[in-house]
């Protein structure tokens, strides 16, 4: 379903999230309409599902995020500019200008509040 780089493996180790799971969900937002959110969280909430586990790293998500996290790639870069986590999804359709946002066709509508682009 996903896939996480060397580095981005690397700095979510580094930041405690062994023991404690990573929850990425998608919310409305941006110019393209979506965006994925991410958090290091202790427990997982009712009805989340693990969609990643390897080497002491599991990634929950909810019912509503599951489709739009097939494909995705978790990266991280440390460049000046815009260093941190990056998620690269090859079945989006489209994404904003600045790589914030996507948008996917043949899917409905998202509900979740969300932030503006480049948030």
């Amino acid at each position: 379903m996903i896939s996480i780089s060397t580095k981005a493996y690397e700095m979510l180790r580094k930041h405690g999230s062994d023991g404690g799971f990573v929850r990425i969900t998608v919310k409305t937002g941006g110019c393209a309409g979506m965006t994925y959110d991410a958090n290091i969280v202790k427990d997982r909430d009712e009805g989340e599902k693990v969609v990643y586990e390897s080497q002491g790293i599991k990634v929950i998500t909810d019912s509503e995020s599951l489709p739009y996290l097939e494909g995705l790639n978790v990266d991280y870069s440390d460049d000046l500019i815009s260093a941190g986590f990056r998620f690269n999804n090859s079945s989006n359709e489209s994404s904003c200008g600045c790589g914030s946002s996507f948008s996917v066709s043949a899917f409905p509508q998202f509900v979740k509040e969300g932030v503006s682009c480049g948030s």
